[in-house]
């Protein structure tokens, strides 16, 4: 009897990706409110570099979403800390979830659902489920920055910075929750 390799997944280390993508909010959080908008950005250029390399120690891989995350964090933290204009950090959210949706309708737009290439063995779905699912995460994409532009353009810097990092949570973990009937009604049932 052989035994099937496990898949990408199983050997991940699956407390290693939540680390990695919260870390660096939760240190951006602290450095605010004790150094101020300049010194969290500085902080959270690190702590996106640290923790790019943790995942690589960690997993042997990176993965593509962190990675172009870590380079628009890099490019908007610079121009923030050399012109010392905040602005740019504020932006940098609506340029990344921009740019995500519009990868993900370019894959729409081609027939290939580019979820499924991320996530497809962490969520076996029918080619249906797929396409319904990287469509709303398009659609969240797009709400999600057009939010980003609204709360930092129409109020203060202490409210956009814990709406960035507590209302981003909440809204990301609300929406995967809408997902669930979704997943649960495509999802492609195990042999057994």
């Amino acid at each position: 009897m052989t035994e099937t390799p496990p898949n990408k997944e199983e050997t991940e280390k699956s407390w290693v990706k939540p680390a990695t993508e919260y870390g660096p909010l939760a240190v951006f959080l602290i450095t605010y409110y004790g150094a101020g908008i300049y010194a969290a950005t500085a902080a959270l250029m690190g702590a996106t570099a640290i923790a790019l390399t943790f995942s690589f120690v960690i997993n042997r891989r990176l993965p593509l979403m962190p990675i172009i995350t870590a380079v628009i964090v890099g490019i908007f933290g610079a121009l923030t800390l050399i012109f010392q204009d905040d602005t740019f950090i504020k932006v940098k959210p609506t340029i990344v979830y921009a740019l995500f949706a519009s990868i993900l309708i370019t894959g729409l737009v081609l027939g290939k659902p580019l979820l499924k290439i991320v996530m497809g063995t962490a969520w076996p779905m029918t080619d249906r489920g797929w396409h319904l699912v990287t469509r709303r995460f398009s659609i969240f994409f797009i709400a999600m920055a057009i939010v980003n532009e609204f709360v930092w353009r129409t109020q203060t810097l202490e409210f956009w910075v814990n709406f960035k990092v507590w209302g981003g949570i909440g809204l990301t973990l609300i929406f995967a929750l809408s997902l669930t009937p979704t997943l649960n009604r495509h999802k492609i049932k195990e042999p057994g």
